[in-house]
């Protein structure tokens, strides 16, 4: 695919205070709305497809607007540019136990090709970092672990983890974000059509597991992981293959119905989920069982930091909840939205917030005191007026498994 069919006056301006992605140009050529995000300019939506001189629109392009790249990822595949996300690589003996010492689950029986979910947490058992952990294998059969962390935190993880690298000499950390591109493909027909670009057919994967394999000759790292509720993948490739990659999806989806996504879809996509973003769901203050994230926390036979907090959390029960709720009527709420009692005592706050476009109604996620954990009904002060909201188990969307 090329992109000459973008007219480059179109073309959004840059904040060149602000890192990009490999990707950057191929976002701007094709009308995307820029925005600031976690120190980098990224795309939040993509604009209408501007048509040719015959009245056609030239592609393939992606879907115009939020609601648009959300359906085409439940519906058919999108692909979302993350490569802002951090990646970290740790070589050399022990790095499986250096991860163990500093993440919530275990990482020395994670066989070659596993991903886990898990967490960094300080010593008082706060996220510093929600994170996927995986074990590879090089074809000259090197193996090392990656962490992938969150753009926000890859600073804050990287000062964090330098000191407790001391105690493991024979471990290297090497921050590889600024070398590679992070790409997902995410949606019913993202397998099925990725099956054809790779030499390792991906279908082969089961969920949260990941392979080094090639696209066109070029090494890719391919998991089968995500954020949008959805089957798909994401794919690791080198800094300056990422837009080749890109195109060569995106054309070989075309008659799929791919399109690309910004950073609004795939909001409302983790939202439908279920899925705690950082900074919403979690951060310091949060700790994973009061996020629900309990089955991300390895705690028998094993010690690491904030294990000791967190076994007290565990017994005791913590002392705050997230929840899932559906607000009446059409306006949502947002995040920092008061949540009340039925005697209009404030118990809680929104976390995330807003429309679904898959359901057609309000949806909510919200922490809230453990002892109102079970209420059906709650209030949430929305600009001053209160409406109702139902408790509704999370995720508000699971998609159909065949």
């Amino acid at each position: 695919m090329t992109n000459s069919s973008a007219s480059a006056s179109h073309e959004p301006a840059a904040n060149d205070s602000l890192a990009k992605t490999p990707l950057d140009q191929w976002h701007r050529n094709m009308g995307a709305k820029m925005v600031p995000f976690a120190g980098y300019e990224m795309p939040i939506q993509y604009a209408a497809p501007e048509p040719t001189a015959t009245g056609e629109s030239s592609g393939p392009k992606p879907a115009s607007g939020i609601v648009a790249e959300h359906h085409a990822c439940r519906t058919k595949a999108a692909l979302f540019d993350v490569s802002h996300m951090g990646r970290l690589r740790f070589d050399g003996e022990g790095a499986a136990e250096f991860l163990d010492h500093v993440l919530t689950r275990r990482v020395t029986d994670l066989p070659v090709g596993g991903v886990r979910y898990s967490m960094v947490c300080n010593a008082e058992g706060g996220v510093l970092d929600d994170v996927l952990v995986s074990h590879l294998e090089t074809p000259s059969e090197r193996r090392f672990h990656l962490l992938v962390v969150n753009a926000s935190n890859r600073a804050k993880i990287l000062k964090w983890i330098e000191p407790h690298l001391a105690d493991f000499p024979t471990v290297t950390m090497s921050d590889r974000t600024e070398l590679t591109a992070m790409i997902a493909v995410q949606g019913p027909m993202a397998i099925e059509v990725c099956k054809k670009l790779f030499s390792f057919d991906p279908s082969r994967l089961k969920n949260y597991e990941a392979r080094i394999t090639d696209q066109f000759a070029k090494p890719v790292i391919v998991s089968r992981t995500g954020y949008t509720g959805e089957d798909g993948l994401e794919l690791i490739v080198r800094a300056e293959e990422a837009t080749r990659v890109w195109e060569n999806i995106m054309l070989a989806g075309r008659e799929a119905g791919f399109t690309a996504a910004g950073l609004g879809a795939r909001d409302t996509l983790r939202m439908e989920a279920g899925m705690p973003l950082y900074g919403h769901e979690l951060d310091e203050t949060v700790d994973p069982f009061s996020a629900g994230l309990n089955f991300a926390v390895n705690l028998p036979n094993r010690t690491f930091i904030g294990d000791e907090a967190l076994r007290e959390i565990k017994q005791k029960g913590p002392s705050r909840v997230r929840i899932g709720l559906l607000p009446e009527g059409k306006r949502p709420a947002r995040d920092g939205c008061d949540v009340l009692d039925q005697d209009g005592q404030k118990i809680g706050a929104i976390t995330s917030g807003g429309p679904s476009p898959t359901l057609g109604v309000p949806i909510a996620m919200a922490m809230v005191d453990a002892k109102h954990a079970a209420d059906a009904q709650y209030q949430i002060d929305i600009r001053g007026k209160t409406t109702t909201a139902r408790s509704t188990k999370l995720p508000f969307y699971r998609r159909a498994v065949s």
